[in-house]
């Protein structure tokens, strides 16, 4: 998809709180560091430490957060002042699927991960995908219902060595669209 392409257009936010850009493969680098970061700095109380541990380094030890960011289309929030630091990130891999949703600590509770959801969303809606599915942590789920999403099932798995619980959730997008068309 477009996150191999060299093109550093930036999307156009929703509500001009922040600016996005296009993921790139170069930016496995800042991302992986966001995607440690955020476990580290929120995932207390909700996750047990050798669980926190497991799944911070995952970014750094497997390649899956590579893979997905050179087949899928991702944006990146970034640091008002400079578009080269990576604040927060959101990846579609495939298409149907929102398959990574992460954003520092420091730049959390901003709007950040709803702008970013809801850029992808209208991304998917604009590829012909008319319902999203995902695997939601207990960090990612809150926002995900706020956003209309339903769970469809929760689950245990095993995760970089570590048991986690997890919820299946999706989202009909067409539903979505049909309302903001009409009011």
């Amino acid at each position: 998809m477009l996150a191999g392409s060299g093109d550093r257009k930036q999307a156009e936010p929703s509500n001009g709180m922040e600016n996005l850009r296009v993921l790139h493969p170069v930016d496995l680098d800042q991302v992986a560091a966001v995607y440690h970061d955020a476990v580290i700095s929120q995932a207390k109380g909700l996750y047990s430490q050798a669980q926190i541990a497991a799944w911070a380094n995952h970014a750094h030890t497997s390649n899956a957060v590579r893979e997905a960011l050179h087949r899928g289309y991702g944006l990146a929030s970034c640091a008002a002042n400079n578009q080269n630091i990576i604040e927060a990130f959101g990846v579609l891999d495939p298409p149907q699927r929102l398959s990574l949703l992460y954003c520092r600590g420091r730049a959390s509770r901003q709007g950040r991960g709803r702008l970013i959801l809801q850029s992808l969303e209208s991304h998917a809606w604009q590829q012909g995908c008319r319902q999203l599915h995902t695997e939601a942590s207990q960090l990612s789920k809150p926002l995900l219902l706020q956003l209309g999403w339903q769970i469809e099932a929760e689950e245990k798995v095993i995760f970089a060595g570590e048991s986690f619980q997890r919820w299946r959730m999706i989202k009909d997008l067409s539903q979505q669209n049909e309302r903001g068309r009409d009011g």
